[in-house]
């Protein structure tokens, strides 16, 4: 029998995000700053909010002739503008698609292009890389939108987000009828389980049940008026992007935002603004326990820490208690599942610690074995879903569905879970090929498809190897070089160095390349990155050994 969720199931109206956060009343006071600029001080309110966002969906269908169902891909480090967007978007029922952004014009242009984006909005910071990718993608560069403090003072081509008006229209347009399950609020860009990037399709209603969801879950246990959070998770991610703002938008408690994460100037926020609570990833935590700078600053204020993205060892989550005091507590989610799937309370952690919690309400939840047969409590194998927050499926790829669904409709996680009687999930393995760098997902796939195009390299496999200093998973390339090109430590770096170039900081080759006689295969011809793991396991396994052995007496 499937497991369900401890909870009682919540009832999920039938309304799109614009009318579920916005038109709703609200126990705090509309004029409290909700979004606060780390920097500037700039900030915005509930009420704000709304007023800004519907001038610029006006604006949107009044300026750019927006029609339902068209998307805006957002290239954005976190701001606090991107609410607004966010809503304003929705509103004109458009689709929002964020990207990740430190992408490359390339990386930039294959998102837009698959996502069919008719406009995109960005920072004036990353500008050139911007127009570089429009013009890869055949997307005009009066439909580059800036948003932020800076203007296009130059050249004049590229409008403000808050110059998009309906101003001298002469009809005020309307919003769009949004139908909550069948019409797109996000399209999030994930690895899925193999390959290339593919558009996660959430729809207003997918959303709106997430949101349901959480009100049993942290949302219960934070207050407008003596909370607040830093936000310091990417906002182009499916966690920053639905958790962190949704929390902020829905319970009042004022988000402290940060454009990029510093830990010295983390620390100086939550001792300034009197942090309470944070959502992370494990490297964060990793910092909290361990590094020197945490001395210098009190964080007493902090109430509890919530860690995802990427497993969380017990060890770190102690570290952070002995050191600081505050629990550190994890959940587990998927972009396909907007995202939040299970989730422990704050008093959680240390009763189940390793436990990535509980069932969300109105999700069930199947374990079985790779014949598909289901599995009994405390036994491993995939996570099998169902729920009012599961995607519907990968943007223009319905040949996926029989890889991503059973035939009976649950969503194929590639993650290797058990639970015990009490209902706590342990995830313990993947079968997903993707590595996590601090949470974001790599696909080895592309960085060997960009590889195998050298002249010197005749063969090539990418696994993620565990870096222990930073707690998290890294990037490495096993080549096989062409006849007659030497093995060296300079062709090492030389290749690495190529690549490190073309892609994102979190898909660079940080675990090195290093040189192999022929890249392990099946019969098929399917690469086994599972050989190579098991040998870097084994390596890693006898260097400890090796250190851990007493020395000889001279």
């Amino acid at each position: 029998m499937p497991i369900k969720s401890l909870q009682a199931p919540v009832d999920v109206p039938l309304v799109d995000i614009w009318s579920y956060y916005l038109e709703q009343p609200r126990d705090y006071p509309a004029d409290k700053p909700i979004f606060i600029d780390c920097d500037t001080g700039r900030s915005h309110s509930l009420a704000q909010i709304k007023r800004l966002a519907l001038t610029l969906g006006q604006g949107l269908i009044h300026s750019l002739q927006w029609r339902k169902g068209d998307v805006m891909a957002l290239f954005t480090p976190n701001n606090i503008d991107v609410p607004i967007l966010n809503f304003g978007i929705q509103w004109a029922g458009g689709i929002v698609c964020p990207a990740n952004p430190t992408y490359s014009p390339e990386e930039l242009a294959q998102q837009l292009t698959d996502s069919g984006a008719k406009a995109l909005l960005t920072q004036k910071p990353l500008l050139e890389t911007a127009r570089r990718a429009a013009a890869l993608a055949g997307l005009p560069a009066d439909r580059i939108l800036l948003l932020g403090d800076g203007r296009d003072d130059e050249k004049g081509v590229h409008r403000h987000w808050t110059d998009i008006t309906a101003k001298g229209a002469r009809v005020v347009p309307q919003k769009p009828a949004i139908d909550p399950k069948k019409d797109l609020a996000y399209l999030v860009y994930s690895s899925g389980t193999t390959g290339m990037p593919k558009g996660v399709m959430l729809s207003h209603y997918n959303i709106v049940a997430q949101a349901r969801q959480g009100e049993k879950g942290d949302l219960r246990t934070i207050s407008w008026d003596t909370d607040a959070q830093l936000g310091v998770l990417p906002f182009f991610h499916i966690y920053g992007l639905v958790i962190v703002l949704a929390t902020s938008v829905f319970t009042g408690a004022t988000c402290v935002v940060l454009p990029k994460f510093d830990l010295e100037k983390a620390c100086r926020l939550i001792q300034d603004h009197s942090i309470t609570f944070m959502y992370v990833p494990p490297p964060i935590v990793l910092a909290l326990g361990k590094h020197p700078v945490i001395a210098k600053y009190d964080l007493s204020s902090l109430r509890w820490i919530n860690s995802a993205a990427a497993p969380l060892s017990r060890e770190l989550a102690v570290a952070v208690w002995e050191r600081l005091k505050v629990g550190v507590k994890q959940g587990y989610g998927l972009s396909e599942t907007s995202p939040a799937v299970m989730l422990q309370l704050p008093e959680e952690w240390w009763k189940f610690q390793g436990s990535v919690g509980r069932l969300y309400p109105s999700m069930e939840a199947k374990i079985v074995d790779e014949d598909g047969t289901e599995l009994g409590y405390n036994q491993s194998g995939e996570l099998l879903l169902k729920g009012p927050n599961v995607f519907s499926g990968y943007w223009k790829r319905p040949e996926l569905n029989k890889d991503t669904f059973t035939e009976d409709g649950w969503y194929k996680t590639g993650d290797i879970f058990y639970c015990c009687p009490k209902g706590n999930f342990y995830i313990t393995d993947r079968k997903k090929e993707l590595i996590k760098y601090k949470g974001f997902q790599v696909p080895p796939a592309e960085l060997e498809a960009k590889l195998i195009g050298r002249e010197d390299i005749a063969d090539v496999c990418v696994i993620g190897v565990w870096d222990k200093e930073q707690h998290t998973e890294i990037p490495r390339a096993y080549v096989v070089l062409k006849p007659g090109v030497p093995e060296t430590e300079a062709k090492a770096r030389e290749i690495a160095d190529w690549l490190n170039a073309k892609v994102a900081p979190p898909k660079k080759l940080r675990g090195g390349v290093r040189f192999i006689k022929e890249i392990p295969k099946s019969q098929a011809g399917k690469i086994l990155r599972r050989v190579l793991r098991d040998q870097v396991k084994k390596e890693e396994e006898e260097e400890e050994a090796k250190a851990a052995a007493p020395k000889a007496k001279l």
